[in-house]
């Protein structure tokens, strides 16, 4: 019955996400948002609901806190791999050669996010000066990191616009339905995912397997599927960095529910409260990201679309799941 039950998450999750992303892209267009902050901010944001109200629900009313912490990275992990993925399907050439270079300061912005992320959490579980109050002091600076970057970002692509802009003909689309559908899609979006902690603890609960390992890849997987559909849709249309910057873009926000669920974990810092095999699947984001940032900066020569680039995110996305496993 449990299965059953995740595989409704599953599923709502994956159309939802789909509305979310579709309705985000034309009120994005029709209030005049466009470049950067559909594929890095917007869309990113709107495609991270899962994991922002299935980590709210999971430190306030599962008490798991292991199950967001491990969702999070694992959704990066996830995103990173499905950007191989993107490689894999993409013709004429490697799809690094060919998205604009925007993505590598995302990249770089995501690599020291997750790095400070992870040296929290090894403090905070051996060490217990971290507090302020209930919360750790590394959620305003978390919060604090996200804002610069993401004004950095903006700035940048001013300077120097890298994603183009996916012409739409949303003309005959009124913007107060599309608020009424974007908000009902938006509510299946965070009931799945409310819904889906409770069903990642039973999980964990009936097989024995340790909550970081279940947060890590089964709600990880999850919670990625808008990210997924979006990216791929994405590359259907022709809208290449739209599909990298949705990927890279949610990777950079993710990290910003630990500060949410930190506010609202009332019994101490949640990065305090967490196990320290969370590193393993950091130590996988923070790989894979040096990988991709390396990716964009270099010329790939691919036999059968497989790459150094490609094959080195898949190999350590496997050894990352593997490993996770091991210690559940």
């Amino acid at each position: 019955m449990v299965w059953v039950k995740f595989i409704v998450c599953v599923i709502t999750i994956f159309i939802s996400g789909r509305k979310v992303a579709r309705y985000g892209d034309i009120i994005a267009e029709k209030t005049g948002l466009g470049g950067v902050w559909i594929g890095l901010v917007l869309i990113a944001m709107l495609t991270s609901l899962p994991e922002l109200f299935n980590g709210v629900s999971a430190v306030t009313l599962v008490d798991a806190p292991d199950l967001t912490i491990g969702n999070i990275l694992g959704a990066n992990m996830f995103n990173l791999f499905n950007l191989a993925l993107l490689d894999l399907v993409h013709r004429n050439g490697s799809l690094m050669a060919v998205v604009g270079k925007t993505h590598r300061l995302t990249g770089i912005f995501s690599l020291i996010m997750v790095l400070f992320v992870a040296g929290c959490i090894l403090i905070s579980s051996r060490f217990h000066i971290m507090d302020i109050g209930w919360i750790g002091w590394y959620t305003p600076f978390i919060i604090l990191m996200y804002l610069i970057f993401a004004r950095i970002l903006y700035r940048y692509e001013q300077r120097h616009p890298s994603l183009k802009e996916t012409e739409f003909e949303y003309a005959d689309k009124s913007l107060r339905h599309i608020y009424l559908y974007f908000s009902i899609s938006a509510i299946f979006i965070i009931g799945a995912g409310i819904w889906l902690a409770f069903v990642g603890d039973e999980i964990s609960e009936v097989y024995g397997w340790g909550q970081s390992f279940v947060g890590s890849l089964f709600l990880a997987f999850t919670t990625t599927l808008p990210e997924i559909t979006v990216s791929f849709a994405a590359m259907r249309i022709g809208a290449k960095d739209l599909a990298v910057a949705n990927l890279i873009g949610s990777n950079l926000f993710n990290l910003t529910i630990i500060p949410i669920d930190d506010l609202l974990y009332v019994k101490g810092p949640v990065l305090a409260a967490v196990a320290e095999s969370h590193l393993v699947t950091a130590s996988a984001v923070m790989l894979m990201t040096i990988v991709f940032i390396i990716g964009l900066s270099q010329r790939h020569h691919r036999i059968f679309h497989l790459s150094w680039w490609n094959i080195t995110l898949i190999v350590l996305f496997l050894l990352g799941a593997y490993y996770n496993f091991q210690l559940a």
